[in-house]
């Protein structure tokens, strides 16, 4: 048995989900597939599995919950988090992780190859890649954890948009000044996240383009 997974396990359903033993393995499998990469590859800076299993799985299974349904985009996806998370606990959704570090997405590539994955790709490019727009086409969800303003977040997000697209930003706090600016554009739900061991504020942000 992984050394992990009663904790792995413990924590999700704390988050209120549950988890197959089927899908929690997949996930200490990506885990175990990072931090072996980040040895070499400089993935992410958190380095401690233990600390990892907190701030990357976790973190990231905080917004399963409330995530909408549908296509998805995970823009700035780094190692992979939160898009290749989501993909591994839904395989029925399909998934595009994105990002312009080659090291990153040859690591997701290797990762989606070797578990013979189907529901996500991984895609490496510049958000604002005009090839990249035509070639994606539009999400249901766009996701991402990367970015630090929320308005360069949805800037980046609107070439992928259709009109009932939800974006979904991963934050600390609340960005209260960013939401005004966009509150004209854009309704906000904000959703009060408590990933288990983590003395941090997290929030979970949905806005939906206002219909005229």
């Amino acid at each position: 048995m992984h050394p992990f997974l009663q904790e792995l396990k413990q924590g999700s359903q704390a988050l209120g989900l549950d988890l197959s033993d089927e899908v929690l393995g997949l996930l200490l499998k990506y885990q175990d597939a990072l931090v072996l990469w980040n040895k070499a590859y400089n993935l992410t800076a958190i380095r401690d599995p233990k600390e990892m299993l907190v701030k990357h799985l976790l973190d990231s299974l905080s917004i399963l919950k409330d995530l909408p349904q549908g296509r998805l985009l995970d823009v700035g996806t780094g190692g992979g988090m939160p898009g290749m998370i989501i993909a591994l606990c839904q395989p029925e959704r399909n998934c595009v992780l994105l990002d312009s570090n080659g090291k990153k997405i040859r690591f997701l590539k290797q990762f989606i190859a070797d578990l013979k994955l189907k529901n996500v790709v991984a895609v490496q490019t510049r958000v604002e890649n005009e090839e990249s727009i035509q070639e994606l086409g539009k999400f249901d969800v766009i996701t991402s954890r990367a970015f630090a303003s929320l308005l360069d977040f949805v800037d980046a997000a609107r070439p992928y948009m259709h009109e009932s697209t939800i974006i979904a930003a991963m934050k600390g706090l609340v960005p209260t000044e960013e939401m005004q600016q966009l509150k004209a554009e854009f309704s906000c739900q904000v959703i009060g996240l408590q990933v288990p061991r983590l003395d941090e504020q997290r929030h979970l942000l949905l806005l939906q383009q206002i219909k005229n």
